[in-house]
């Protein structure tokens, strides 16, 4: 898929690498379904700090792989120069 093609979900950072805030409706639901299922998992399983890695872990994964996937021009290292 070209970059042209991808969907942007995701404004790159303009230092650095990754992503930056969500850019369309489809980030924002995504991040805050994450925030919220993250929170709601820290207090559900406050005192199994274990199980709460266990389950964490391939969510957050899951997270960064579509942001990764769904950011504007996709992730590299940037300098502050626009592109």
């Amino acid at each position: 898929m070209d970059d042209n093609d991808a969907p942007a979900w995701f404004a790159p950072k303009r230092y650095g690498y990754g992503a930056g805030l969500p850019i369309s409706w489809q980030g924002w639901a995504l991040t805050c379904a994450f925030v919220l299922v993250a929170v709601g998992l820290s207090y559900w399983f406050e005192h199994r700090p274990a199980i709460l890695v266990a389950i964490l872990a391939p969510l957050i994964i899951g997270f960064v792989v579509i942001a990764a996937r769904t950011t504007r021009g996709g992730w590299r290292w940037r300098w502050g120069e626009d592109d």
